[in-house]
């Protein structure tokens, strides 16, 4: 991934994953190492995907935190 995790992505991503990882039985990696920046509703996504085996990796520094909080 790479860019803005923000607005219509974060559905888009949610849809994606859905698609694949939860109704497909495919698991699921999302480097992040190219994410800027993710809003709130982005940071909730990612949280609730790494709960059902979607495995999230190289979050920048600024997304790592909030991922912890």
């Amino acid at each position: 991934m790479e860019g803005r995790l923000t607005g219509r992505w974060v559905e888009e991503l949610r849809r994606t994953c859905q698609l694949y990882a939860i109704n497909g039985g495919i698991q699921l990696i999302l480097d992040l190492a190219d994410v800027s920046f993710a809003d709130a509703e982005g940071i909730k996504l990612l949280k609730e995907l790494r709960i059902r085996w979607v495995t999230v990796l190289n979050p920048s520094s600024l997304v790592a935190e909030q991922l912890k909080a």
